[in-house]
């Protein structure tokens, strides 16, 4: 008993370590201010990932909803964040922080409410329907992000639109000889914030004790007098808000929206949770600042292998954890 304790102490605690190993055992291949720029990009992209595939973990793994229609709701935050940069382009070209960050503030607030507003339209009209019928679910969930990707054309049209930074937010910082993107920083810091919020619903408040326990026995729960269902919408609304603010930040690192840019990340959403386990918030930030830290790191040192170093990756962990690096059931 003892011997399996301490070897499952062990295994945690390498996945614990799993971030600075890979970190440091790069530097050595490359100068220190190449090494702490691409090491500050991919903890701002690894937090971007974390803030679209966050949403989907807690829908996956805790509510047992396999829903392939996630990155409609990515894609409805980075149109809306062109709308209002269109309508703010007077801010957004100021030389000013606060006008700059008001700009981004109000396309974060816009994707906020509305994909949360469509997430509990879709929640109620398609996915309530379907609950606890998988193949369902996903046969239903990828015609939902085609019909998302039809209307998306209707609104906005089928050729890509540039969005450029607001002005402040463009430019980097020198830093030990590095240069540090601005909105990388402010990237990392968002998705930082996101984690810490939810780890904290999650595991330090009433609701998100009901929420865990209404996963493990829903009958039990709602003999107690709580209303489970009505928690699992909250955890579905928020889970495609965060989407929506995912998608504004990812279309501002990329400069560029088109209408498969939710449907172009769902793959890369899937490989992290799979990584880091599904249900599990702390095993999703791991596993998305990983796979932007593989991104970055081979990119540069073998750009030929980018491509598939992330199926590579999952390979890896899974080989080494089958059911992710932080598992629900185990913690």
């Amino acid at each position: 008993m003892s011997a399996a304790l301490l070897r499952l102490r062990g295994e945690d605690w390498g996945a614990y370590a799993i971030l600075p190993v890979v970190a440091l055992a790069t530097l050595p291949l490359m100068s220190f201010s190449t090494w702490l720029t691409l090491t500050v990009a991919g903890i701002a992209m690894g937090m971007m990932l974390f803030l679209m595939a966050a949403g989907l973990t807690l829908i996956f793994g805790l509510m047992q909803v396999f829903t392939f229609a996630h990155g409609a709701f990515i894609t409805l935050g980075a149109y809306l964040a062109v709308s209002v940069v269109a309508a703010l382009s007077g801010w957004s070209a100021a030389p000013s922080w606060w006008l700059n960050l008001a700009v981004l503030a109000a396309a974060l607030i816009a994707a906020l409410l509305a994909s949360g507003a469509a997430g509990y339209v879709f929640e109620r009209v398609i996915i309530r329907r379907v609950y606890g019928a998988h193949l369902r679910q996903i046969l239903i969930t990828v015609g939902g992000l085609i019909i998302a990707e039809q209307l998306v054309v209707a609104l906005w049209g089928a050729n890509p639109l540039p969005l450029p930074k607001p002005a402040s937010l463009g430019g980097s910082i020198i830093l030990a000889g590095a240069a540090i993107e601005k909105y990388r920083i402010l990237a990392a810091a968002l998705g930082l914030a996101a984690y810490v919020g939810l780890h904290l619903l999650l595991n330090r408040t009433r609701v998100g004790l009901l929420v865990r326990a209404g996963v493990e026995n829903l009958e039990m729960v709602e003999a107690l007098g709580y209303r489970i269902r009505r928690l699992f919408i909250g955890v579905f609304v928020t889970g495609t808000a965060l989407a929506g603010v995912g998608g504004v930040m990812w279309a501002f690192y990329q400069e560029l929206v088109t209408r498969s840019i939710g449907g172009d990340m769902t793959i890369l959403i899937f490989i992290i949770l799979i990584i880091g386990g599904l249900g599990s918030i702390g095993g999703c930030v791991t596993a998305a600042v990983l796979v932007g830290l593989v991104t970055n790191y081979v990119g540069f040192l073998a750009p030929k292998l980018a491509l598939g170093s992330t199926i590579v990756l999952m390979m890896v962990i899974l080989l080494w954890r089958p059911r992710g690096l932080f598992p629900v059931g185990a913690q």
